[in-house]
């Protein structure tokens, strides 16, 4: 049974920092990506990061660009986004998925097949 489960979302000030992490089971992530989306109130689920997780490879929005990063930890079988400089328009809930992407389709939310169950992340101005 395939779990992606996300913790570290929280209440911050505008400027200040998160970490998010993201624990997979129930998969060979070698042959997956592994990304984070978030949806705002009222709006679309959208892209924010992904790495592969064979390899490396990342891929940000550029909303998210020189403030984020994401990693992995391969004994843990998990993935972190570490956001910096938050601001308001970063609330949402973030969501982390896995997905047998390529490189055309690494930003697509339809070629992520599991998702977690969403951490919520809240910046206050």
């Amino acid at each position: 049974q395939v779990q992606l489960v996300e913790s570290g979302g929280g209440l911050v000030q505008a400027g200040g920092s998160l970490r998010l992490s993201c624990a997979a089971s129930g998969l060979t992530l070698s042959s997956y990506s592994l990304g984070w989306f978030r949806q705002a109130s009222g709006k679309e689920r959208e892209f924010v990061a992904t790495i592969r997780w064979s390899g490396g490879s990342t891929a940000f929005d550029d909303s998210v660009k020189g403030r984020a990063t994401i990693s992995r930890d391969n004994a843990k079988n998990t993935v972190y986004l570490q956001m910096n400089n938050l601001k308001p328009e970063d609330t949402a809930v973030y969501y982390c998925a896995a997905g047998r992407t390529i490189l055309s389709t690494r930003r697509d939310l339809r070629a992520y097949s599991y998702w977690g169950q969403g951490t919520q992340v809240t910046v206050s101005s």
